[in-house]
């Protein structure tokens, strides 16, 4: 297929090159023409604006970070609606409000344009590999068209329903995952601190019920040292803070939502806002005086 491609930072850039190498052609697009090199030399074109991208296209795929870049790039007088054509689809990668989403569409529809909404699970690596797990929502027929499309990007592709409906369920995730990460940390710290080896407790946890895709990953990485900002405190800020929008606007009590939300905006306040979400291991590691990160051994 002939696609674009807007959006394209440490998540943005391998999906588009898994895009390349499926054999799609790319018309491609960033604030920032240095980061679309190497794309460009695999066979990318690149076009000065988003309208540009649009021009041609049967698909714009959009990898954002905030709702409001979204709305710009899709509705701006330079952007995708300006220049796509009837028939054409919007792929949003982003994160976004099941609202905003629900919006564009809307708007998109008006001019003949459909718009599946698909964010991701899976982080850089996933990304770079392809083993995303893709969140769909929009119209069936739309979503059948283009999930040969999105398996070249995600191993995992899941159609769950209407439009708004991906971005749902990728907000839930997310608040799940963030809850499940303030836990694993003080866990890890507390278990720590009451004098057992930290590599023995990461091992009897992961055999045992409170084990998790969360305990068994990122406690793993908190005690390798394994802290690259893949996942900032600023992203998790303003994920938690979709989620339990989302939650009020559906009346929706959300204790644990709402612990985990203040957590991460404290941190966001005291200097973690560019580092990764498992870096705020640190403050605990500070409170306690037990150190964990840098702990394992390769025998675990």
């Amino acid at each position: 297929m002939k696609l674009g491609f807007i959006g394209l930072g440490n998540m943005g850039n391998p999906m588009a090159t898994n895009l390349l190498k499926a054999g799609h052609s790319l018309q491609i697009h960033d604030l920032r023409r240095e980061v679309a090199v190497a794309l460009e030399e695999a066979g990318a074109v690149w076009s000065p604006s988003p309208k540009e991208v649009a021009l041609g296209v049967e698909a714009v795929f959009l990898s954002l970070p905030m709702p409001a870049d979204v709305e710009r790039v899709v509705l701006a007088e330079n952007g995708i609606l300006a220049g796509m054509h009837s028939g054409g689809t919007i792929i949003d990668m982003s994160t976004n409000s099941p609202t905003t989403v629900r919006s564009l569409a809307e708007q998109a529809r008006a001019k003949g344009v459909e718009f599946l909404d698909a964010p991701v699970s899976g982080g850089v690596r996933g990304a770079r590999n392809a083993t995303l797990t893709i969140m769909v929502g929009g119209e069936k027929a739309v979503y059948d068209r283009y999930e040969p499309v999105l398996k070249a990007i995600g191993s995992n592709v899941f159609y769950v329903g209407a439009v708004g409906a991906g971005n749902v369920v990728k907000l839930v995730n997310n608040m799940l995952a963030f809850i499940n990460m303030m836990g694993a940390a003080e866990a890890i710290v507390l278990g720590t601190k009451a004098g057992v080896d930290p590599n023995v407790l990461w091992q009897a946890v992961r055999a045992s019920s409170g084990g998790s895709f969360t305990w068994e990953s990122g406690t793993r990485a908190i005690l390798r040292d394994r802290l690259a900002p893949t996942f900032t405190v600023e992203l998790a800020r303003k994920d938690i803070g979709l989620a339990t929008s989302l939650a009020q606007e559906l009346g929706v009590p959300l204790t644990m939502g709402r612990v985990a939300k203040e957590l991460i905006h404290h941190y966001y306040a005291n200097g973690y806002a560019r580092e990764d979400i498992l870096s705020t291991i640190k403050a605990l590691e500070q409170q306690t005086g037990v150190i964990v990160r840098g702990t394992w051994k390769e025998s675990s």
